[in-house]
C-alpha cells in the first residue's frame, strides 16, 4: 500500500522528464565517398540550442564545436588497428558591439546576422578530406567512427565547473559506419 502512494505522489510532485537522455543532435546526414583526391566526408547534423547554452552565447561565451573521425582497420587477429584520425573545430561567439555572431574555423571567420544562420555553417561540412589518396588501402574494409559534439573543455573552467552533469550542454552525436572494400 505504501509502494503505490509514494509513486502516486513522487508523480504529482513532478518528477524531470526522461527525454533529456536522447540527444538533442540529429545526424541528418553522413557519407563517405572515395575518390583520386582521398577519402571525403559530408555530414549535416541538426539541433537548436537550449536556453542554457544560448544564454552563455549571448553572455559573451564562445562555444566550440568538434567534429572528429577515426578510420580504423579490421583485423581478426588483434584489435582494430587505427589508420588515422582528423579533427575539425568551429568557434562560434557573440559579437555584442555588432549585434553579430562570427563563426571561426581555422584562420577563417566569417559574420552571421542570426544565430540560425551561424549555427547552420558549423552543422554540416562537404568535401572534407579527412585522408589522402592511398592512406586508406583499398583491399581491406574499414570502420570509420563520426563524433560531432560541443567541446566543454574549451569553455571557461568556471562554466566547466557549473556545467557538470547538466544534460543541456551535452550536445553530441556518435555514429559507426563500415567502409567496405574497394575490389
Amino acid at each position: 500500500m505504501a509502494l503505490p502512494l509514494l509513486l502516486l505522489s513522487l508523480m504529482a510532485t513532478g518528477l524531470p522528464d526522461r527525454s533529456w537522455a536522447a540527444s538533442p543532435v540529429e545526424l541528418a546526414r553522413l557519407e563517405l565517398q572515395r575518390n583520386p583526391e582521398g577519402l571525403l566526408l559530408n555530414f549535416d547534423t541538426r539541433f537548436d540550442l537550449p536556453a542554457g547554452v544560448e544564454g552563455a552565447l549571448q553572455r559573451g561565451v564562445s562555444l566550440y564545436f568538434v567534429a572528429e573521425v577515426q578510420v580504423l582497420r579490421s583485423r581478426w587477429y588483434w584489435f582494430d588497428r587505427q589508420v588515422l584520425e582528423v579533427r575539425r573545430t568551429w568557434r562560434l561567439s557573440y559579437q555584442p558591439l555588432t549585434f553579430n555572431f562570427r563563426v571561426s574555423f581555422g584562420g577563417l571567420s566569417q559574420t552571421y546576422a542570426t544565430l540560425p544562420e551561424a549555427l547552420r555553417s558549423v552543422q554540416r561540412a562537404s568535401r572534407w578530406r579527412i585522408a589522402e589518396a592511398g592512406v586508406v588501402e583499398d583491399d581491406s574494409p574499414h570502420t570509420v567512427v563520426f563524433q560531432y559534439r560541443l567541446d566543454a573543455d574549451q569553455l571557461p573552467r568556471p562554466l566547466q565547473i557549473s556545467i557538470a552533469g547538466r544534460s543541456e550542454w551535452q550536445l553530441a552525436v556518435e555514429r559507426t559506419i563500415t567502409l567496405p572494400a574497394e575490389r
